[in-house]
């Protein structure tokens, strides 16, 4: 019998879950880049991902890219490079944009601007309700962001971090088992492979865990 996957093409893919929304498939500013099976969930409008990243200036040309099967929470917010100011003066004040006769104030270059390049999201991230992340961070793969945590700086992959400004509190896993994750790549792999691998990567038995995606790799490249 043939097997049903979710459709990763589709907004909503479970229609018993409205909040739960695919959101490569509705986000319209092609600088927002979007892996497969990565899901907003939000009630009050999953959909509207896009309204939750601000200060997304096309002049500025950053980038927000999240890689596949990322689960992000409701009140998310992704700000971005067009909301720094120049911070090399007496005052941080952008008379320039502000009309009238202060609109002929001289208005910083783009070199002279604190800019952070793109944000980018690994793979297998969970990102909890209410968190805020800043411009230019990179979170690596199977992190997860504790709720209400300001994101100010890189997450190391495999961390989980917390708090204002967020900070690792611990690693999810021993090297051992991060290095076979990273080798494994399963959120790259063919979905029916994924489906294979879903009964070894949902085993709360980290030791059996390794053992069982050792040998996957060992039977795949031998």
């Amino acid at each position: 019998m043939m097997k049903i996957y979710p459709d990763k093409d589709k907004a909503f893919p479970n229609s018993a879950i409205p909040s739960i929304c695919y959101i490569k498939n509705v986000v319209k500013n092609p600088r927002i880049i979007i892996g497969d099976y990565t899901y907003y969930d939000d009630i009050d409008g999953a959909d509207r991902f896009e309204e939750h990243v601000t200060h997304f200036y096309e002049f500025i040309g950053d980038r927000l890219i999240i890689g596949n099967f990322c689960a992000i929470a409701k009140g998310v917010t992704f700000i971005m490079n067009g909301a720094n100011h120049r911070m090399d003066c007496a005052t941080t004040y952008p008379f320039y944009i502000m009309g009238g006769d202060w609109g002929g104030a001289i208005a910083p270059v783009m070199d002279e601007l604190p800019l952070k390049g793109d944000t980018v999201i690994g793979n297998d991230v969970w990102i909890g309700q209410n968190v805020t992340i800043m411009p230019g961070v990179h979170i690596g793969d199977g992190a997860i962001i504790g709720t209400n945590a300001t994101v100010a700086s890189d997450i190391p992959q495999y961390s989980i971090a917390v708090g204002n400004p967020a900070k690792v509190i611990r690693r999810r896993f021993d090297d051992e088992m991060i290095d076979l994750l990273e080798r494994l790549q399963w959120w790259n792999r063919p979905i029916e492979e994924v489906d294979t691998l879903i009964p070894i990567l949902s085993n709360p038995d980290i030791a059996q865990a390794k053992i069982d995606i050792a040998e996957y790799l060992r039977i795949q490249y031998d």
